[in-house]
């Protein structure tokens, strides 16, 4: 089976073909770019998109959160995060800290790729950020941020590090050929599930669901989502690790994706409430990039389509049941569209890979063989990533309390966490 099909960005650490002795330069000015457009993603991408969808008087906080994350998942990566994910390590459960502050990384390539080590590292950093601050929107207008940069960090490096190494650092589920192109597993399922966690821990905001009020500036929310858009080229196409046919596919893949999902969510709102609204129209396109994000370099574009039309339908109803059903506060709804968009994406693709006009196949790997592998990962990483969120936050608050006061949360934690105002009037 095509190794970078099969495990994404990590087939290069398994060592399945010899490091050229310089850089491609063709290949490395794309993940230049692409790390960059990841960058974009967090800062200034997710933090408009969720900015515009909480209350005016806790805009800050969401920004604050999202810069201060991207600053402090960046020395921790650094420091011993890449070294935790792509380390050799043993057992195939943890990188180790052989690569701890760089020790060791070259401009020379790894094995089965053609980018620095260098550039791979920062390249990597990138994901370690955006994940992290995706789970910021299931706890906003609410939680205190201490407990946010705390649980941020130690999370990094329990929950996602690790898992990076067993699916894409040659770790146990990437032995056994789970296949997670961009991050359906690693990004998407950790943060999905940990933000469930996490809110169910935290608790409601104090007038849910009776006394909501709309986002405050929709505005934002498709500035932000379109960034978002723009920067997923480089999340997906820049996983290819090459300015190569693989990365011109995936970032077909992607756009379809996006582009059916938005119309999808948007006419079941339109049927469903008689008026499409542009926060659907965004919120669909995340659910669409989040959807294909796994799946990327395993579909053509009719399953991207499939995917597209699955990812704004399940999502979508994943954020009836959750907030209207269940009655659980994601704020932001991040575990029904990342989280389930992210398992979707996983175990659809057995299915779809197959499906169309240049769509890669499976190489002879049974349909019901590998979507036991992608459930696998899926369960695995889930239930892992709920006990480790579980862990963190019963020792977090013993230190530091979890949430603002109630008077806090009245008052807005623009004002009462920083000090600060959006607007002035």
């Amino acid at each position: 089976m095509n190794s970078m099909r099969r495990i994404g960005v990590l087939a290069p650490l398994a060592g399945l073909v010899a490091a050229p002795a310089f850089a491609d330069t063709g290949d490395t000015a794309w993940i230049l770019i692409s790390t960059a457009l990841v960058l974009f993603m967090t800062l200034p991408g997710l933090a408009l998109f969720y900015g515009g969808l909480v209350q005016t008087k806790n805009l800050l906080s969401i920004l604050m959160q999202c810069f201060a994350i991207a600053c402090l998942m960046s020395l921790l990566w650094l420091a011993v995060g890449y070294s935790f994910a792509f380390g050799p390590g043993t057992g195939g459960f943890f990188g180790g800290f052989s690569k701890a502050f760089a020790a060791g990384v070259t401009s020379a390539p790894l094995d089965g790729q053609t980018i620095p080590e260098a550039l791979f590292l920062m390249f990597q950093m990138t994901f370690a950020i955006i994940t992290p601050a995706l789970i910021l929107g299931a706890f906003a207008e609410r939680v205190n941020f201490a407990a946010v940069l705390i649980f941020s960090a130690f999370w990094m490096l329990v929950c996602y590090a690790p898992v990076a190494h067993w699916v894409w650092g040659g770790g146990w589920l990437a032995s056994r050929g789970l296949i997670d192109f961009a991050g359906g597993v690693v990004v998407h399922t950790t943060a999905g599930i940990s933000a469930l966690v996490f809110v169910l821990i935290l608790g409601k905001r104090q007038h849910f669901p009776k006394d909501m009020h709309p986002p405050q500036n929709p505005a934002f929310v498709m500035l932000g989502a379109s960034m978002l858009w723009v920067g997923w080229f480089g999340f997906n196409a820049g996983s290819a690790l090459g300015a190569n046919g693989d990365a011109a596919r995936v970032m077909l893949v992607t756009h379809t994706s996006a582009a059916t999902a938005s119309l999808v969510w948007m006419c079941i709102e339109w049927v469903s409430f008689k008026r499409p609204t542009l926060v659907g129209i965004a919120t669909g396109m995340v659910a669409g990039l989040a959807t294909i994000t796994p799946a990327a370099g395993s579909v053509g574009p009719v399953g991207a389509i499939v995917i597209g039309i699955l990812a704004a339908s399940v999502c979508y109803g994943a954020v009836v049941l959750i907030r209207n059903r269940l009655y659980i506060d994601d704020s932001l709804d991040v575990f029904a569209v990342h989280g389930v968009g992210g398992i979707l994406g996983t175990l659809a693709i057995p299915f779809l890979a197959a499906l169309g006009p240049m769509a890669p196949g499976l190489d002879g790997t049974a349909i019901a063989s590998q979507f036991g592998v992608q459930l696998l990962g899926v369960v695995a990483v889930g239930a892992y990533s709920a006990i480790v969120t579980v862990g963190l936050l019963f020792v977090i608050k013993v230190f530091v309390p979890l949430r603002v006061t109630a008077d806090e949360e009245e008052a807005g934690l623009d004002a009462s966490s920083h000090g600060e105002s959006a607007y002035h009037h």
